[in-house]
């Protein structure tokens, strides 16, 4: 059975504000072992650690070549699939999700129509410190990380006020939801147990959404050890068991399709996987790729020449964009609110109970 390998980078937790590490992401890779071991005995014949890392090779410029070289062989004759976003983005999107698309919903329209929340999304991150102050908007996004997190009366309390301190009516289709009404529906959906703004199982949904394309047939995937992941072990069970035909439209290029090709997931130690390693690189490599290009950082991989060794189909990028005309092409007919719904009803312990992500 065919075998993709993924790592991921930047995962931070709860924490979607961490300015040290703006991205997060993870490289799928299909790929044996042996074959994996070869190419890192090709690529780096002098290598005398036990484990192939990114960021230890990466900070000799003499390791550069080799580095490109490697993910050059790997997106030219392996199913590569590498996801990054921008986790203040993503933040965004999960304000939307739960302290804001929840009070529309009660009143019979539908926020996710042609992937709005993706362009009032990007419309916040790109203009919301203008317009509601930069310390205001920082101090609610703060905000509703923490409320989130504790789901306490207190939290959710402060959430609200963090909202009214905002210069909010400047935005009241974003705002005004907390602002003016403290709506109740909200505040429920924020906190619904289960809800997180931990974006491990985000990121994975992604990848495989992805991989349930690229796969010919049925497949299984090994993942770098990760004690967050295993919180959604039997989430992700019950996703690979679930056996009625249905699929829903996600973007012009992307649907979602039950029964998956996904027969399992498991956790292997990086050390032990030479293909694994190869994921490490892969994610590394984008990461710094990101942060160069946004001046996060300076002196890695020529940024330019690793991002023209992806096809469009092998990159998937959570990044905020003020094309909305483009937004609006890409995600026109979505089903957002169909799968939320589905969701909510297959699978209730799913941490989108509360009409979130």
């Amino acid at each position: 059975m065919e075998c993709f390998r993924i790592d991921e980078s930047g995962y931070t937790g709860f924490d979607l504000l961490n300015a040290e590490q703006r991205f997060q992401g993870a490289t799928a890779i299909a790929i044996e072992d042996d074959d994996a071991r070869r190419l890192i005995r090709e690529h780096f014949p002098s290598l005398q650690a036990a484990e192939l890392k990114y960021r230890a090779l990466s900070r000799r410029p003499a390791n550069h070549p080799r580095l490109l070289a490697l993910q050059r062989d790997l997106l030219a004759h392996y199913k590569c699939v590498t996801y990054v976003c921008d986790k203040r983005y993503l933040l965004l999107l999960m304000f939307l999700d739960y302290a804001v698309e929840p009070f529309y919903y009660e009143r019979g329209q539908d926020f996710y129509t042609d992937g709005q929340n993706y362009a009032l999304a990007s419309l916040l991150y790109t203009a919301g410190p203008t317009l509601f102050g930069k310390r205001a908007f920082d101090h609610l996004l703060a905000s509703f990380q923490r409320a989130v997190k504790e789901k306490s009366p207190q939290a959710l309390g402060d959430l609200v006020q963090a909202a009214r301190n905002a210069n909010w009516r400047t935005l009241p289709e974003a705002l005004g939801p907390l602002a003016q009404f403290a709506a109740p529906e909200c505040l429920k959906a924020i906190a619904t147990p289960g809800v997180s703004t931990d974006a491990a199982l985000v990121v994975l949904q992604s990848l495989i959404s992805r991989m349930e394309v690229m796969a010919d047939s049925a497949y299984r995937v090994e993942h770098d050890q990760s004690k967050n992941l295993l919180t959604y072990h039997d989430l992700l069970q019950s996703y690979i068991g679930h056996d009625e035909a249905i699929t829903f439209r996600q973007t012009e290029i992307a649907s979602f399709t039950f029964p998956l090709k996904l027969h399992s997931v498991t956790q292997v130690d990086s050390k032990s996987s030479p293909a694994v390693q190869l994921a490490d690189v892969m994610i590394g490599a984008a990461i710094e790729v990101a942060n160069t290009l946004t001046g996060q950082r300076a002196g890695g991989l020529d940024a330019l020449a690793v991002m023209a060794l992806y096809a469009d189909h092998q990159l998937i990028h959570m990044l905020p964009s003020i094309n909305f005309d483009q937004q609006k092409r890409f995600r026109q007919g979505t089903q957002a609110s169909e799968v939320i719904d589905y969701f909510a009803s297959h699978f209730p312990n799913t941490a989108a109970a509360g009409r979130g992500v």
